[in-house]
């Protein structure tokens, strides 16, 4: 691209040296430099970019974005200076990928619960009514048949223009993204132009980074503000109107809001609810009138999570009759109450649930087919939100008997972790187990025909972080083998 082009979206900058005439790519990582690149220096939490501004020389910039003045030889390399390189590398990513999500249905969620569950079905509605769908979210990108990984829920500003563009370029309509609070706060968003925009819920969660309650609501209120006010755009908010944040989302923004509840009045409610151990049935009342709705989705909050996706494509244009249809079609998402599928006399789901308050729905939801023991596995991580731990093990306490464990210890001491856990346990009936893999053993030992078995906390996930390494795990296969075992054996 042309390098005086691309930078005439920045209205101030300082530039020392003569430009060459294009760059081929932008980078934030000096590893990734190549040939005429321009490398942007990122002052990060723990790293700052520009420290390695010779290394992205050396590999190829011929452009180096920086804060400040830097010893550079401006004969080869041109050195643009601006007041702040994260605001300037969001509209230089823009411009440079030609502002991919203005040609896209973009949809964004957030929440502190069920973001993942509601971005999958979206994107598998759409799917299934033969429309093209490409999902970002905690573990990556799902584009097509192709699946590509990221570090974070939310990527950077850069990356998250790379992938709209890669997803236009592949002929998608549509991009559903899982926005999370640390994305906002960190500007991640910047740039992206969001269609529809969905809150789930606000719950204790993040609070190490956030500090309060009232901090983390006005970090998700940003995705709602940030819609911004040309109102000869469509854009609509999606809000659950049995959480209260959703009247402080409604004031931030001047569109039009679509709401869903269970308890409260709404357009998307539900009413007669029957929850079985196989699937869910409910009367759903909406705009369109009123319809008797199916799905394999089990417990309480997953009603609110269809809600959500439900109301989001009839905010699009999709019928209701035809979304009811739809419906019916879903499959479970993969680790959000996951029901395994084994040969054994117990039976046994796969959660994600992380927070107090998922704790608390998923024990719930399995309640009212609770023959014998639920047994629950709660597991929490190091170098995380510490307030929470209590309130998590109070929540676990619904439970017959809970197993508190580590989800990914990092660089904490396991044992620390499981000390700030059992200050919030309500009952004796408890077994405090560092190591995950001997914990979920430890829930198959202890299980009786009849039990339910709940391991919460890391979904389908399939590794563990130790200090800053991943290391190969897999709560679904664990307790697989070792339950089969366990089971095949008493029988023979």
């Amino acid at each position: 691209m042309n390098t005086h082009e691309l930078l005439s979206c920045l209205r101030f900058k300082k530039i020392n040296g003569a430009l060459p005439n294009h760059i081929t790519n932008i980078h934030q990582d000096s590893r990734k430099v190549e040939n005429d690149t321009m490398f942007i220096c990122i002052r990060g939490f723990t790293v700052d970019g520009h420290e390695y501004y010779k290394d992205a020389i050396e590999n190829g910039a011929t452009v180096i974005l920086a804060e400040e003045e830097l010893k550079i030889d401006s004969d080869h390399v041109a050195l643009v200076i601006v007041n702040s390189t994260a605001k300037a590398m969001a509209l230089l990513a823009n411009k440079f990928f030609d502002y991919p999500s203005t040609k896209l249905t973009t949809i964004g969620v957030t929440g502190t619960n069920g973001k993942t569950t509601v971005t999958s079905l979206i994107h598998s509605i759409l799917r299934n009514d033969n429309q093209k769908s490409a999902l970002s979210g905690s573990i990556g990108l799902e584009l097509g048949k192709e699946f590509y990984y990221n570090e974070n829920t939310t990527c950077d500003a850069l990356t998250n223009q790379k992938m709209l563009r890669k997803v236009h370029d592949q002929g998608v309509d549509h991009m559903i993204m899982e926005v999370s609070s640390h994305g906002l706060a960190q500007g991640r968003l910047w740039g992206i132009d969001f269609d529809i925009v969905v809150f789930t819920n606000l719950t204790h969660d993040h609070l190490d980074y956030h500090n309060t309650m009232e901090q983390y609501s006005n970090t998700k209120s940003l995705l709602f503000s940030q819609l911004g006010n040309d109102l000869s755009a469509f854009k609509c908010l999606i809000l659950n109107e049995d959480d209260p944040q959703s009247n402080q989302y409604k004031a931030v923004t001047p569109f039009e809001s679509i709401s869903y509840s269970i308890e409260n009045t709404s357009d998307f409610k539900a009413t007669n609810i029957i929850y079985k151990s196989d699937m869910t049935s409910f009367t759903l009342h909406s705009p369109e009138g009123t319809y008797d709705v199916e799905m394999k989705l089990l417990g309480k909050f997953n009603i609110y999570n269809v809600l959500a996706a439900t109301a989001s494509l009839y905010a699009k244009g999709i019928t209701v009759e035809r979304l009811v249809e739809l419906i019916k079609k879903l499959s479970p998402v993969n680790g959000r109450m996951e029901k395994v599928n084994i040969s054994a006399p117990v039976t046994m789901y796969i959660d994600y649930a992380h927070t107090p308050d998922a704790i608390e729905k998923s024990i719930s939801s399995v309640m009212p087919f609770k023959k014998q023991k639920i047994i629950f596995l709660a597991g929490t991580s190091g170098d995380r939100d510490r307030y929470k731990r209590p309130l998590m093990a109070e929540k676990a306490s619904l439970a017959d008997y809970v197993i508190l464990t580590v989800n990914d210890p990092r660089f904490e001491n396991a044992t620390t972790i499981l000390a700030d856990m059992e200050q919030g346990m309500q009952h004796h009936h408890y077994k405090s187990i560092p190591d995950r893999k001997k914990a979920i053993t430890h829930a198959i030992e202890v299980s009786e025909p009849g039990d339910i078995i709940i391991l919460a906390g890391k979904g389908q996930e399939e590794y563990q972080i130790i200090e800053n390494k991943k290391y190969p795990h897999s709560d679904i296969k664990i307790a697989t083998e070792k339950c089969l075992l366990k089971y095949s054996l008493n029988h023979n």
